[in-house]
């Protein structure tokens, strides 16, 4: 029995041994401000299996909007948030410390959705314009597109409805009469009929709509975690961004969308907009503080952090994506 079991320990010492159970995972949490198509690369990471490649276990939570987000992201409740620069400005305004290190998309992705009654702008004067929550990217983007129709938020009143999919609904039915919605959402909206009174996305309008948001003491404290997840969600980012017929897969269940045309216009959308090593617009920086940061600073260190995509740049991790995934 006793050579036996050597016989068999010995086997096994000779079996490979899979990362995940080699080391143990940290648990990390991620934050999301909504289900939509720019959450891509952070899906992608888990389905490909590099969260755990680099330690970590992470659990992805719905915050049902991006500065809702932020603040649970300032509390300690979780350790990254996936958000765009407008709920850094916000909730750095109030108080907080949080930097955006890496971005998801460097352009607006919003139409305003309007209600059956509104056909111009001058309709939505004095009605409910609906909001993910106040000083989210919906936020600053009614706030943006009441400037191109001469108005002010005086004009009307902006209230938070949550997710895009609550807020076209309130559309649809009058309950508001306009809000800003991203894909897969536009989509769904214009299968409906219901009508786009501006197409922002359309423009391209630099700005930073999605990003890695952390802690600024957590890029002393934690910087190694930080790095571990940046360089699993970049992996994840390579991998949506080749490899469509996975991408889609993915962009179908965790958007709990049937429809293979929208799942279609979803993935175009986000490749088309998506820059690959999720470097930083400082264009769409400049943009977003003149929208968000009212009295606040407008020094640029103050809400943007560069050096982990630095560090990452030095060590050789974006040329060897290039070479595993092809240059982008």
């Amino acid at each position: 029995m006793r050579i036996l079991l050597s016989i068999f320990t010995a086997a096994l010492a000779l079996l490979p041994v899979s990362p995940a159970f080699a080391q143990t995972l940290t648990p990390f949490r991620v934050g999301i401000s909504d289900a939509v198509n720019t959450v891509l690369p952070v899906w992608m990471a888990q389905e490909g299996g590099f969260y755990a490649a680099n330690g970590l276990q992470v659990e992805i939570v719905n915050m049902g909007g991006g500065s809702r987000g932020a603040k649970e992201l300032q509390a300690g409740k979780i350790d990254v948030m996936r958000v765009g620069m407008s709920s850094v400005v916000q909730a750095n305004r109030a108080g907080g410390d949080l930097r955006l290190v890496a971005s998801m998309s460097n352009v607006i992705r919003f139409v305003i959705a309007t209600a059956p009654e509104v056909k111009t702008a001058t309709d939505l004067k004095g009605g409910v314009v609906g909001v993910s929550a106040f000083g989210s990217e919906s936020d600053a983007t009614v706030t943006l597109a009441l400037e191109r129709f001469g108005m002010t938020r005086a004009d009307v009143t902006v209230k938070e409805y949550g997710g895009g999919a609550k807020r076209l609904a309130a559309v649809r039915s009058g309950e508001i009469k306009a809000t800003a919605i991203n894909e897969p959402t536009t989509s769904q909206a214009r299968e409906q009929g219901v009508n786009i009174l501006i197409d922002l996305a359309a423009e391209q309008i630099p700005w930073l709509f999605s990003g890695v948001v952390v802690r600024r003491g957590d890029l002393k404290q934690r910087r190694d975690l930080m790095l571990r997840f940046l360089r699993a969600v970049i992996e994840g980012n390579y991998l949506a961004l080749t490899d469509a017929a996975r991408a889609k897969a993915v962009l179908a269940r965790e958007l709990n969308v049937k429809s293979q045309k929208i799942v279609d216009i979803s993935y175009q959308d986000f490749r088309a907009q998506s820059p690959p090593d999720m470097t930083i617009s400082m264009p769409g920086v400049d943009n977003v503080l003149k929208i968000s940061a009212d009295s606040g600073s407008r020094n640029t260190d103050d809400y943007i952090d560069g050096s982990v995509l630095m560090e990452l740049s030095k060590s050789g991790f974006f040329t060897a994506m290039q070479k595993k995934y092809g240059k982008l």
